[in-house]
């Protein structure tokens, strides 16, 4: 694989990226890994939005891996946080799952049906099997073993034996009320989105006041497991810890020393994070610019345990752009699984890599995918070629491999909108594909539609599950006589002249210069003229008759390329339904 260019006149955002993490990792632990980190919450489907957690420094730490350093991405599953809300839209869930509100999420029943031994579990793994696709090479670390295990023991009682020191520091923000900025053009984002942008639910999660003094430590109740407790004496000395739950009453006195049911609260636990594990890089969400925030605070509380605040860029909003019907994810909010359903990773890798940090993008669900595909396909020739700009090319290497090498790919990648329009005209019958796709370049016939995989796969999936009915193609059984005997002359002519270069053209690229040709030869002119010599006329004549094709051959106005739609209808079946 091409080592991306490190030239600064051709560096992209990674590999700048990649020069900081490296010096700053010098600086702070000369010889030992680089250390780069994500935090993701599994309180319910773990959306695209949360991916650019994982693959902004996924992307770094591979960039660092490709020059010969040792990385370790850490991706924090923060599945001891509380179970916040029952989220609408889940399978297998009905409100009796309000009744664990407040306990960790591992504590929380999985969805009714699920193979999973708790809530956590379920929603981590359609990302853990996303992430695999993906490439993403990291060290999964869940917070319920860190925390249940006591291996944040000692991390725990320094916070509380410096509990006055950290107040002081949240203190100077309590009565500050500047909420974070809304970004031009960002779309409002729903419950989900704010608890996972926060990384730990921090939204719903206090900071450790309370009447009888500041701790920063929140006890899960010993009766019925749930956070809703005060924390109402603490001793130094014998690490004696009292709290009550106002949930169900239930009071005792603990050993904080031994004692290993419960967390820091969220301000606290992620800069605590930062010094234990030596994080140098790790990006946060645009609601850490907001005075207050987790990532703002943390950067001077993490100084208390003897660290330094990650490197990390802001990263901005990843936006959806249609979503006709979610079939798994449900609750309006498509997972990484979602994406990979109707689209390679290595388009999905591209999405987040050509994009700085700062800048949001779109992932198309949409028509909009067939021209996110055409565009990467066109980036893939000029790589091939040696045309492509230098900032494209570390794009395209990053999204198809990884320092560890390529991600399987597809053997004879088709253009996607083909195989879309021939999975929707076929209805996915293996043999009509086979021999469509087979006719569209003759002289290269394919011998397996193993050839076009995955991509046939991910473009049959899109026409399945996003595009609505009445926007699915069927062909006629019949012909449209009525419309038949209702063209004039040319009209009838058209036909003809379409009718007799079939056989001849019967190509993909013999079908489109037929379609285009037959008004310009009915207009005097040849059908190799260019757009240069034709009038303006002629792009209009060609609509008409565009849509005189669609209407006789699947009764709309439009429908997937013509070539490609006739292709797919067969010649004698389109002669029955253009003849009189």
């Amino acid at each position: 694989m091409p080592i991306v260019a490190q030239s600064t006149e051709t560096t992209d955002w990674v590999s700048r990226f990649a020069d900081e993490v490296i010096e700053e990792s010098e600086r702070r632990a000369p010889g030992e890994p680089v250390v780069v980190a994500s935090g993701l919450s599994p309180s319910g489907p773990i959306h695209l939005g949360n991916l650019r957690e994982v693959m902004t420094p996924h992307l770094v730490a591979d960039e660092i891996r490709r020059r010969g350093h040792t990385v370790r991405h850490l991706i924090s599953w923060d599945d001891y946080d509380r179970y916040r809300k029952v989220p609408l839209g889940i399978p297998g869930v009905d409100d009796s799952w309000a009744e664990h509100i407040g306990k960790p999420l591992t504590s929380v029943p999985a969805p009714a049906g699920s193979a999973y031994p708790n809530w956590a579990e379920h929603f981590k793994a359609a990302m853990t099997e996303a992430l695999a696709e993906l490439g993403v090479e990291y060290d999964g670390i869940s917070q319920t073993e860190q925390y249940t295990t006591g291996t944040y023991r000692e991390q725990v009682l320094f916070a509380m034996k410096h509990r006055g020191d950290i107040d002081a520091i949240l203190d100077q923000y309590r009565t500050k009320k500047a909420p974070a900025k809304k970004q031009q053009g960002q779309k409002p984002v729903d419950e989900a989105e704010l608890e996972a942008a926060e990384g730990s639910g921090a939204a719903a999660e206090d900071d450790g006041s309370s009447t009888s003094g500041y701790y920063p430590y929140k006890p899960y109740c010993g009766q019925c497991e749930k956070d809703l407790t005060t924390v109402t004496a603490y001793d130094d000395t014998t690490t004696e810890l009292a709290y009550t739950c106002s949930a169900c009453g239930f009071a005792e006195t603990v050993l904080l020393s031994e004692f290993n049911r419960g967390k820091l609260v969220w301000k606290v636990d992620w800069p605590m994070r930062w010094a234990y594990e030596g994080v140098i890089f790790e990006p946060s969400g645009v609601d850490h610019s907001s005075p207050g925030s987790s990532f703002q605070v943390g950067g001077q509380i993490v100084g208390i345990f003897g660290g330094k605040q990650p490197i990390g860029p802001m990263y901005a909003f990843v936006g959806i752009s249609g979503m006709a019907k979610m079939s798994s994810s449900k609750g309006g909010v498509p997972t990484a699984s979602d994406a990979l359903q109707i689209m390679e990773p290595q388009l999905l890798r591209w999405l987040y890599a050509r994009r700085r940090p700062n800048q949001s993008f779109k992932i198309a669900f949409d028509q909009e995918i067939q021209r996110l595909y055409d565009e990467w396909d066109k980036l893939a020739g000029k790589v091939a070629d040696g045309s492509v700009l230098p900032a494209d090319a570390a794009a395209y290497t990053r999204a198809v491999g990884t320092a560890a090498g390529d991600l399987p790919r597809t053997p004879r990648p088709m253009a996607y909108r083909t195989l879309a329009s021939v999975a929707d005209i076929t209805a996915g019958a293996e043999d009509q594909t086979l021999r469509i796709l087979s006719e569209l370049d003759p002289e290269n016939p394919l011998a397996s539609l193993d050839e076009v995989r995955p991509r046939l796969d991910k473009a049959e999936t899109w026409i399945n599950t996003q595009v609505p009915a009445e926007e699915r193609t069927v062909v006629r059984e019949e012909p449209d006589v009525e419309l038949l005997k209702s063209l004039d002359d040319q009209g009838r002519e058209s036909l003809r002249l379409l009718l007799e270069g079939l056989e001849a053209n019967w190509s993909l690229d013999g079908l489109s210069h037929l379609v285009y040709g037959v008004p310009k030869v009915q207009a005097g002119f040849s059908a190799d003229a260019t757009a240069k010599e034709l009038p303006a006329e002629i792009k209009v004549a060609q609509r008409t008759f565009f849509a005189r094709l669609y209407h006789l051959l699947v009764g709309r106005d439009t429908g997937p390329r013509l070539p490609t739609l006739l292709l797919a209808v067969g010649q004698d079946r389109v002669r029955k339904l253009l003849s009189a």
